[in-house]
């Protein structure tokens, strides 16, 4: 597969994607303004510690304070056995916090008190009303290798497949490990040299010894160690082995990536390119067009069928719908079809739109168990082809697909958008009528209180359309029943569900 990285860099952002035999399959977006903070290790200063929750609250001198669950909290009164008896030697670099699973039950408060300074590195990004996430098993990545300060273990990214090969690193690291260090091989050491794993292992090293000193000399909260910033993440993390030309249209920027590359990977075969075109990198590639279909909540199958995506805070429900699709052939086959778009159609944006956590997938009702089998394999196929973990956990008895894909940030649509400043990020707001309704309950409540006097009503003007229109007998009752005189006045600067009843002192 033909693999393209093209780079819009602006004083503003810089926006990342992938192309995939021409087509965009992710993409990366770093405000120069706001860049993000996981990856990023500090020390900070424990504000909080919650027993009934086993977690607690740490001070990194960001808005919010972060948190810490026992789970991520290496103690070092806590036997060393019982820190590496749950890691899994498979995990990739994607997962490392997740393999220590924190079944040690020491409470957390025999573990840290308030007030206690601790290094400790952000797995995720502030989502949403929550703080980042914490860890204090610290892992510094490099190109083919993650290092694991106070770690005694060795693994290999389970996405390398090849048995023999996983052996040979194993091998290899087993070699180059340095005693209280872990070290794991990423994706991309496949087919490297040990000259080349024990180059990234010495460059690391050289950055712990770095942060360790640090560590000593400063006080809580400050960054220890901020991690690279996208452009060069680019080279580090996202440039696979397939990856064969960057394209970048910003000549600083260019240099840079150039001089990294010579310095960090000059191994690499790889061609940098700046792009000198007067039309806009992104929209030559026909990335803008992407990008901008990304807030579509309904995606379109090629079949005519097609897929609603509704995102949550923690939770994305996906909806699958046979649309415009009827089919040539019989009624289970044309379903089959339209999951089996739909799984392939899901998987691409779940990775495009960097949605994670829990995903629900209601696809088409399916009676044939082979059919289920044949949707779920598909699902499989497609989810090796993400950078991040997915993972179909289970088909329920209701035949929602159940699955989790690992959330280090927000979503590109959340942190690309806010909430609607009409309806509030609701989606939806309260109908004309149903306004013009409540505004006649409200004259119904006050009104036995106001005999012999006006009750002035203000309202958007499409409400007030409707009650002068459509409501006039309403409110003629409504004067004869309670001997009032009732006032509209139209206000355009109103929200439409805002209205406002005052009762005057007469008529």
């Amino acid at each position: 597969m033909s693999k393209e990285i093209i780079i819009n860099s602006t004083v503003n952002e810089t926006r990342v994607a992938i192309l995939e035999n021409g087509t965009v399959s992710e993409i990366y977006i770093e405000r120069h303004n706001k860049k993000g903070v996981a990856g990023n290790i500090y020390k900070g200063k424990v504000v909080k510690v919650l027993p009934g929750m086993q977690s607690a609250f740490v001070d990194i001198g960001l808005e919010k304070a972060a948190f810490l669950h026992v789970a991520d909290l290496i103690a070092e009164n806590i036997n060393e056995d019982m820190i590496y008896q749950n890691i899994d030697e498979d995990q990739t670099e994607n997962d490392i916090e997740e393999s220590v699973n924190g079944k040690q039950q020491i409470p957390i408060e025999d573990i840290i008190q308030e007030g206690q300074e601790i290094v400790v590195q952000v797995a995720k990004e502030p989502i949403g009303q929550k703080g980042a996430r914490l860890t204090t098993h610290l892992t510094l990545p490099g190109r083919y290798l993650v290092l694991m300060p106070y770690y005694n273990h060795i693994g290999v990214s389970r996405k390398i497949e090849d048995e023999e090969e996983r052996e040979r690193l194993r091998n290899i690291l087993a070699e180059l490990k340095p005693n209280n260090f872990g070290l794991i091989a990423r994706t991309v050491s496949e087919g490297s040299s040990k000259e080349d794993l024990e180059s990234d292992m010495d460059y690391l090293l050289r950055l712990w010894n770095k942060i360790s000193e640090k560590m000593s000399t400063s006080n809580a909260p400050e960054l220890l160690y901020k991690d690279l910033e996208l452009l060069f993440r680019t080279l580090r993390d996202i440039t696979t082995n397939d990856v064969k030309r960057i394209i970048i249209d910003n000549r600083s920027d260019y240099l840079k990536l150039k001089s990294f590359y010579r310095e960090y990977l000059p191994n690499l075969d790889l061609e940098i390119k700046l792009y000198e075109n007067s039309i806009p990198i992104f929209d030559y590639y026909n990335i803008e067009i992407e990008i901008n279909r990304m807030f579509d909540r309904v995606v379109w199958l090629k079949s005519g069928g097609y897929i609603v995506i509704d995102q949550a805070e923690a939770l994305t429900v996906i909806d699958v719908n046979t649309g415009r699709f009827v089919g040539k052939r019989n009624f289970e086959e044309t379903i089959l079809k339209t999951n089996l778009e739909a799984a392939k159609e899901i998987a691409y944006q779940l990775r495009l739109r960097n949605i994670g956590g829990i995903i629900i997938v209601d696809f088409i009702d399916m009676e044939r168990e082979e059919h289920i089998e044949k949707v779920l394999q598909t699902l499989n196929q497609e989810f090796k082809k993400d950078r991040g973990k997915v993972t179909v956990v289970n088909i329920s008895p209701l035949g929602l697909f159940e699955i989790t894909r690992k959330r280090v940030k927000e979503s590109l649509t959340k942190a690309l958008s806010e909430n609607c400043p009409y309806c509030d990020g609701k989606g939806f707001i309260k109908s004309k009528v149903t306004v013009c309704y409540d505004i006649l309950r409200e004259i119904r409540r006050i009104a036995p209180y106001y005999e012999k006097k006006k009750i002035f009503i203000e309202a958007h003007s499409d409400v007030v359309d409707i009650l002068l229109n459509n409501e006039k007998d309403s409110i003629d009752e409504i004067e004869l029943m309670f001997n009032v005189a009732i006032e509209v006045k139209a206000n355009n600067t109103f929200h439409i569900e805002h209205y406002e009843v005052i009762p005057l002192e007469s008529i």
